[in-house]
């Protein structure tokens, strides 16, 4: 199958859509089909074996030339996938202008914010509405009742973080996000100041905040105003292969944004053999159960009082890490990838029935 991936944002930008695109384009690959990303992100035409086609742009909006060549390429391919966010000008438009087009949406809208689904909706008709987790697939149900919602999940390889644990090491929290607002990094060091009058002097915790953004500089100053700049570091921007080094010396994750629509970093923490605790109001609680791989809270004082409590108690501590690194999620590649392909030969053969008809 020929099989067009569209997202505004793409390597080497690094986040959670970019590398998903990243690696669903890659599987797709080496399952035999012929996929190609379209970005508007600049940089080089491939990223390792993936082909790229960068359109060009003025302030990530696609020019008139993007426009007329996405419609050139789009014409040669069977179905388009396109990874949104609300601001995702170039996915909407090749979605609008795919025969056959399928939209994931990665983002879960905040209650504050009036999303215009339905004229997004309308726009695209008659793409097919998918979305990353069923939290963010309900949001599309109430507000689109008349369409069919899926759910892509994103997909990951367990054994690319099932690195070999060191010896012994400091009980260490890790988090890793992109330094916004919404990811609310200064809430977490609230909670790790918490954390750290919750657990006994005598124990010792490290905490690492994995990330960079527009928020990095408050986030250091916040750091050091607080007193916790001696056990609490600031790496900035890892690698995939530096995290996974640092996830082996870890113990528990923390997830502490309210709107996560999935939560690729925590699944990848999970993965590794850390527990998790996370917000129960985001798309984290389809890998984690509470009390099974980690727990899943209601605010942040629940979480500093939760992670607190497992740092002192070992033995529940370890029989969730044990069980993390001896399980398999669900949302691993060879089961990832099927449901991708039966969606798009879905519509694919809808919108060829759809222009028979026409005719």
């Amino acid at each position: 199958m020929r099989i067009a991936l569209v997202s505004d944002c793409y390597l080497p930008r690094l986040g959670g859509i970019e590398l998903q695109v990243h690696d669903l384009a890659g599987q797709l690959i080496r399952a035999g089909h012929q996929a190609t990303v379209f970005t508007v992100t600049d940089g080089p035409p491939a990223a390792g074996d993936v082909p790229v086609v960068r359109l060009p742009a003025l302030g990530g909006i696609p020019l008139p030339a993007a426009t007329d060549r996405l419609r050139r390429a789009l014409d040669k391919v069977d179905v388009v996938h396109a990874h949104t966010s609300l601001v995702s000008p170039l996915a909407w438009r090749a979605a609008r202008l795919a025969p056959a087009a399928v939209i994931t949406l990665h983002s879960l809208p905040s209650p504050t914010l009036p999303w215009p689904l339905a004229h997004l909706d309308r726009y695209v008709d008659p793409a097919r509405w998918t979305a990353v987790s069923e939290v963010v697939a309900g949001v599309l149900r109430r507000s689109l009742p008349h369409r069919p919602v899926d759910v892509l999940h994103n997909g990951i390889d367990p054994t690319h973080w099932r690195t070999p644990r060191p010896g012994r090491h400091p009980l260490t929290i890790v988090s890793t996000m992109r330094l916004t607002r919404r990811k609310r990094p200064l809430a977490l060091l609230r909670t790790f100041e918490r954390i750290r009058a919750l657990v006994p002097p005598d124990v010792d915790v490290r905490a690492v905040i994995v990330g960079s953004g527009p928020q990095a500089a408050a986030v250091a100053a916040e750091t050091r105003r607080r007193g916790l700049a001696d056990w609490v570091e600031l790496p900035g921007r890892l690698t995939r292969f530096e995290i996974q080094q640092l996830y082996a010396a870890a113990d528990v994750y923390l997830a502490p944004a309210g709107l996560e629509s999935f939560g690729v970093a925590a699944l990848e923490a999970r993965c590794a053999g850390l527990a998790v605790v996370a917000m129960a109001s985001g798309g984290v609680g389809e890998f984690i159960r509470h009390g099974v791989e980690g727990y899943l809270v209601d605010s942040d004082v629940e979480m500093g009082e939760t992670t607190a409590a497992l740092l002192t108690d070992v033995a529940r501590l370890a029989r969730i890490q044990q069980h993390n690194r001896d399980t398999v999620p669900a949302m691993t590649w060879e089961h990832v990838i099927p449901q991708h392909l039966t969606t798009y030969q879905t519509q694919v053969s809808l919108s060829a029935l759809t222009l028979t008809s026409a005719s």
